[in-house]
């Protein structure tokens, strides 16, 4: 199926009407970037936060974009249709694409977070493997990449350790790895609680998450 992106950015539109005309109109899917690499702090549970200057991208099946439909889905929108940024779509194999950016990622000496369509072969490697998904934390961000760094450099022999806000539970599941004792991960967001459990059977470690 051929299909074609429409991209706007949305300086002084609202963002929830856009979707719902998109969505109204028969967009496949949406996503959101940041325009102008804008930090956003981490938002709640359920909680869907915007960057101060983000642009909306949304695709179509192309058959049906013509300039009858991008002058009625601009008006439905309330823009000018010259700001409808359109494009084609090439075909990708996308269950995969998402998959083309995350490397293993080292940490310290041996620790290496590494994605499951990867294999680390560095000797002494400590590897934890992990996807990105829907809970927070694949070691990419810089308060997690600290932690990461530490645990490597002082590893928390037998001890105890917990980990608030687990996320994906990778902090737990690294302490774990590195010889610690009772291990324990906690998250008010259910679905990173369910997160962590997977990621710690997938690297066959025994930790408590709730």
């Amino acid at each position: 199926m051929r299909q074609v992106s429409i991209t706007l950015a949305l300086d002084g539109l609202d963002a929830d009407a856009v979707e719902g005309a998109c969505f109204a109109a028969g967009a496949l899917a949406l996503s959101y970037t940041d325009q102008r690499d804008d930090a956003i702090l981490e938002p709640a549970p359920g909680e869907f936060r915007l960057w101060p200057a983000t642009r909306l991208q949304a695709l179509f099946e192309a058959d049906r974009v013509d300039p009858a439909f991008l002058a009625a889905l601009a008006a439905q929108i309330g823009c000018d249709v010259a700001r409808l940024e359109v494009a084609a779509v090439g075909e990708r194999a996308w269950e995969r694409e998402w998959l083309r950016d995350f490397v293993p990622l080292r940490c310290g000496e041996n620790l290496w977070i590494c994605p499951s369509h990867h294999t680390v072969d560095a000797p002494g490697a400590v590897v934890v493997k992990l996807d990105p998904g829907l809970a927070f934390g694949t070691g990419t961000h810089p308060t997690t990449q600290l932690c990461l760094e530490h645990l490597d450099a002082a590893p928390p022999r037998d001890g105890l350790v917990v980990d608030y806000g687990c996320g994906s539970g990778i902090l737990a599941i690294v302490a774990k790895k590195l010889g610690a004792g009772e291990t324990v991960g906690v998250d008010i967001d259910p679905n990173a609680v369910e997160a962590s459990r997977y990621n710690a059977e997938r690297n066959h470690v025994d930790a408590t998450f709730a």
